[in-house]
């Protein structure tokens, strides 16, 4: 008995949305219908593929998360087998599912996507924006074909694009205005961080040189920390790269002691990614290196 894919695809939905109203209103089929192809399949499997608990909605069963899995790595060989049967007809399709976040979407991927869609215009692209912890996660579980994350990169095979590195944004009428640099172990009472992948750097450097990791306030945006610099709720450090994408009238000061980090892509593995994500990887290194300095 062979299975439905059919059915199989429309569980990905169910499980990517994680709502049978919201899988069936985005593939114009009927509730009933996605209920049962999902119920069909869990038949078939002689298992359990989602509970439904009173707090929290509809929930994937541990059985569930490993299917899933398995399910989007057929869905991208059968995406791959397209492309390479394409590439032997010189003709590139198909789709890459990019997980970047907010600072690389902006500095990086605009220019690569114009270059990219403009030699390959079959081929879509799906972006899905989140922390470097939430993008490892979708590379792990397959949600995405390759990550642009905040280093460490492991267990991932990965290629570096950029060295980036911490600085300190104050407003132009704070006491440190005219300070070539902050010390960071200095003023360690009035630092506001803003995560963003960075914390693993952050906290290996305030380690080696003795500085109390005090997280009285912390963000997780870059517009959000520079609402709190502006109104002197403390000093902020980002990522300078982080920093450069978005629009601020704020000073930026060099810290002491540095913080450094790399951005890079991931995958887990280079030699496995279809043909189309590796034209695309291709495509985003080159334009870096001619375009940045390591």
């Amino acid at each position: 008995m062979v299975m439905n894919m059919n059915n199989l695809e429309l569980f990905m939905k169910v499980a990517e949305k994680m709502s049978v109203t919201e899988a069936s209103r985005e593939l114009f089929i009927s509730q009933p219908a996605v209920s049962k192809a999902v119920k069909n399949l869990e038949t078939y499997l002689n298992i359990k593929l989602f509970i439904r608990d009173k707090k929290n909605g509809l929930m994937l069963t541990e059985v569930g998360k490993e299917i899933l899995v398995l399910a989007r790595q057929m869905k991208g060989i059968e995406n791959k087998i397209y492309q390479v049967a394409n590439q032997e007809n010189k003709l590139l399709s198909g789709k890459i599912k990019v997980g970047s976040f907010p600072a690389a979407s902006t500095n990086i991927l605009p220019k690569t996507l114009a270059l990219f869609r403009a030699k390959y215009p079959l081929v879509n692209i799906e972006l899905i924006e989140g922390t470097s912890n939430q993008i490892k996660k979708w590379v792990e579980d397959r949600t995405v074909d390759m990550g642009i994350v905040a280093s460490p990169f492991e267990p991932y095979e990965y290629k570096i694009l950029n060295k980036d590195y911490m600085v300190a944004i104050i407003p132009d009428n704070h006491n440190l205005s005219q300070e070539k640099m902050v010390n960071l172990k200095k003023h360690q009472a009035d630092i506001i961080f803003c995560k963003g992948g960075h914390e693993i750097a952050i906290s290996k450097v305030f380690q080696n040189n003795n500085i109390k990791l005090k997280e009285s306030l912390t963000v997780q945006s870059a517009e959000t920390l520079i609402s709190m610099v502006k109104n002197d709720l403390g000093i902020g450090i980002i990522s300078n790269f982080t920093i450069s994408s978005v629009s601020h009238n704020l000073i930026i000061k060099e810290i002491s002691p540095r913080i450094t980090r790399h951005i890079g892509i991931i995958t887990h593995s280079f030699n496995e990614v279809t043909p189309a994500t590796k034209e695309f990887i291709n495509i985003i290194v080159s334009f870096y290196d001619s375009h940045y300095v390591n």
